[in-house]
């Protein structure tokens, strides 16, 4: 499981996208790169981390399922996933 602090900041950012989206979109219509370089770093999209959403790691991450590999497999192994089984031959 990954640290909350990590978590958590990744959380942070996110909300500060959202807040800025309209503001970001407005501005780079209008071609205004100054303004951009004027909001805050976390404002970017490209700073967010793709996490699981049950263990919170950032590697190995299936964004089909919004989870990593790890986790994947093992709701998959259980069952958990519909329309997911562990293939064999």
């Amino acid at each position: 499981m990954a640290k909350k602090s990590w978590i958590e900041r990744n959380a942070r950012k996110k909300r500060t996208v959202e807040k800025y989206a309209k503001l970001r979109a407005e501005l780079k219509k209008q071609g205004d790169y100054i303004g951009l370089t004027l909001l805050p770093r976390d404002a970017s999209p490209t700073r967010l981390v793709n996490r699981c959403q049950v263990t919170g790691r950032r590697r190995g991450f299936y964004r089909r399922f919004r989870m990593s590999r790890i986790t994947l497999r093992e709701l998959a192994c259980r069952g958990l996933i519909p329309g997911v089984t562990k293939s064999s031959w």
